[in-house]
């Protein structure tokens, strides 16, 4: 920690995705934990939702000795939790907690929520109420917690200093709570994308020109988004330190939230799963090769080494993730005549996949039919049988272009609708094995606060297309003092609510430029891309966070 700032002896953080792996917040917390374990040994404590219960949970490992006097307690009040490791790099401690019990108590909490801090649950509906719930317990925890094991160790004049960080509106309960019961705990809050922003790109409104005008209480109500987009405004602006992920959502916060954010908190990176040297280039050769078998069984072909796999990846946000425009530029690539390869394009999306399709998986079975040269199978743009395949959008898309991956398209693309966990099979290697093979990811977001698909292609030096609608965009914009080119390892797209079409031309027109290069070319485009996640490692990133805490400690410190 910096000199001069007040820094936490403890820090108590929750989110729906400890231990939880749904979405972008899991890498947020994940890779960051290590450096804060490193600064504050087993003085970070994340807690989680319980969904396993007597099932195994893949991302934590109980530990029976970890705070076993203060568990016996918490039973004896109701509290249901399980307290071991994260088993990620760092391996903090986790406390997963049953929330069931609350549900009962649901009206109670939510009037008590009300007349203290005005907050609408009236028209909860879908995953609010589990949301809530999970958070209220949170607040029991770290209060029964602080109560047992803190307070007692607190002198005066100088009482422990103790955080509460709470991530996005699912938690934001759990943190008035805690400003309401708990005042000498410091609280932050950190909106990841707002809710209601989010809302409004995601039902095709126009979002940035028209931001200054929005109110947002009143786009709640015509979106149903009054409960959500409440916990979260009196969260925002009760709480000790409001912080968001980057200024393109601190510009949401002040206009949707009606409340500036304190710190802009940048997600960075851990790299330490990065492969090094020798055994990077086996990876990368054996997912390149891995790609190519699934798609040549696939199509009937025989794509080499030489053609260009290019991907886009992320929540299957057709709009908001700019997957519509990827599948767009894609389209029109294959009638470039400047481009110099053939290109295998991936769309790593989860969809709502049926199964892997049995006789794709026969002929990579048949080292045969994995070299390619047969007829190629039924529907040869999908991986997996969906649930929904006559209502899916990239299906439905792809058939309104009529691309159909025929022999003589030199850009054919493959949806490939799963989570890459390893054991898709399919592909059957992990996503960051995955993205390890491509040549170019292209990430053309609409709705992106942050966006770490990019930050990811670039640690495993993969150049990148993305925009400046997405926080990364804009930050690398600002380390390089200009718009990124694909020669920097990130290309930097300017895109608004209506440039649609020139997006699709840009993604196009860099492609091509990018089949063209030569291999001193690509190799100095590589390394750049490396070079550039270098500089948004947490250990360049955590003096934010620094700075939050210090901003809650301190309003902490005044009411004491």
């Amino acid at each position: 920690m910096k000199k001069g700032l007040l820094k936490p002896d403890y820090i108590f953080e929750s989110s729906w995705e400890v231990c939880n792996k749904v979405g972008g917040i899991y890498t947020v917390l994940s890779s960051r934990a290590k450096t804060l374990q490193d600064m504050m040994p087993d003085r970070i404590i994340f807690i989680g939702p319980d969904f396993w219960k007597e099932k195994k949970c893949p991302y934590f490992s109980e530990d029976k000795t970890l705070f076993a006097e203060w568990k016996r307690t918490a039973l004896a009040d109701g509290l249901k939790v399980r307290i071991g490791r994260w088993t990620i790099p760092g391996s903090p401690i986790a406390i997963l907690v049953d929330f069931n019990p609350y549900f009962e108590k649901k009206n109670e909490i939510y009037t008590w929520l009300w007349e203290n801090y005005g907050v609408d649950s009236l028209h909860a509906y879908g995953d609010y109420d589990e949301a809530s719930m999970f958070s209220y317990a949170t607040g029991l925890v770290v209060e029964s917690l602080y109560n047992c094991i803190i307070s007692p160790l607190t002198s005066q004049p100088s009482p422990l200093k103790v955080i509460y960080h709470a991530n996005e509106w699912m938690c934001g309960l759990g943190a008035l709570y805690i400003n309401n019961k708990l005042p000498q705990i410091g609280t932050v809050f950190t909106t990841h994308a707002t809710s209601i922003g989010r809302s409004i790109a995601g039902n095709q409104k126009p979002l940035y020109d028209y931001l200054f005008a929005y109110n947002g209480d009143q786009m709640a109500g015509e979106l149903n988004m009054q409960s959500k987009h409440s916990i979260e405004k009196q969260t925002a602006l009760h709480v000790d330190c409001f912080t968001t992920v980057s200024d393109i959502t601190a510009k949401e916060c002040l206009e949707l939230l009606d409340k500036p954010v304190d710190v802009v908190l940048p997600n960075g990176f851990d790299d330490s799963f990065v492969p090094k040297a020798s055994q990077f280039t086996r990876k990368r050769n054996a997912a390149r090769r891995r790609l190519l078998q699934v798609a040549n069984a696939l199509l009937g072909e025989q794509l080499g080494d030489d053609t260009l796999i290019v991907s886009t990846s992320g929540r299957y946000e057709f709009r908001n993730k700019g997957i519509d425009v990827f599948v767009e530029a894609m389209n029109r690539l294959l009638r470039d005549r400047d481009l110099k390869k053939n290109v295998l394009a991936f769309i790593e999306v989860p969809g709502w996949v049926g199964e892997p399709r049995k006789d794709l998986q026969e002929r990579l079975e048949d080292p045969l039919g994995a070299v390619g040269g047969a007829s190629p199978l039924e529907v040869p743009m999908i991986t997996h049988w969906l649930h929904n395949m006559s209502h899916d959008n990239v299906l439905g898309m792809m058939k309104y272009y009529d691309m159909h991956n025929r022999k003589d398209d030199r850009v054919k693309v493959i949806f490939l609708p799963c989570y890459l966990d390893g054991k898709d099979g399919i592909v059957n290697m992990t996503y960051y094995d995955v993205v390890l093979g491509n040549d170019l990811c292209i990430y053309p977001s609409y709705y992106e606060p942050w966006g770490y698909t990019p930050l990811e292609a670039i640690a495993f030096k993969v150049p990148c297309i993305t925009t400046d609608l997405a926080g990364f965009g804009l930050w690398a914009n600002s380390v390089f003092g200009r718009y990124g080119e694909i020669e920097d390892g990130v290309k930097v797209i300017h895109r608004t609510d209506y440039n649609y079409s020139e997006v699709a031309d840009m993604i196009k027109d860099t492609v091509a430029k990018f089949s063209g290069m030569t291999q001193k070319e690509i190799d100095a485009c590589r390394k750049n891309a490396g070079e550039l996640s270098k500089k948004a490692l947490w250990s360049e990133f955590i003096k934010f966070y620094e700075q939050a805490y210090d901003i809650a400690l301190r309003k902490a410190q005044g009411r004491q």
